[in-house]
């Protein structure tokens, strides 16, 4: 007897919109949603500034890439509360790089993916 593939369980990267990244949160991370919107709120709507809708995109973009994949989320939070309770700055700095570059690596995901 043969088993095929699981699928992942992880949902794919929406399209690279900020209407398309909401309804992803929406529906795959809803506990990231009260802070999306109050983000968006403070840093566009009423900043009336559309220049920083990119950065925004970026960083909620990688938010959502992490959330998205629990376990992926459990590392990452686990290098950054590792660091807040490391007992020296060298030790604390590598756990943060750590995070900071599991981070970067989850923004380069792509839509679809």
């Amino acid at each position: 007897m043969t088993t095929a593939p699981q699928p992942s369980r992880i949902p794919p990267m929406p399209e690279r919109n900020v209407k398309a990244l909401r309804a992803a949160i929406a529906e795959h991370t809803p506990q990231l949603l009260a802070d999306f919107e109050a983000h968006w709120k403070w840093a566009i709507a009423d900043a009336y500034d559309l220049a920083s809708v990119p950065a925004f995109i970026a960083q909620w973009w990688a938010e959502f890439a992490i959330a998205r994949n629990p376990e992926l989320d459990r590392q990452v939070h686990d290098l950054e509360a590792r660091a807040a309770d490391a007992s020296t700055n060298e030790e604390a700095v590598q756990l943060l790089t750590q995070a900071a570059h599991l981070r970067r690596e989850a923004g380069k995901a792509e839509p679809g993916r």
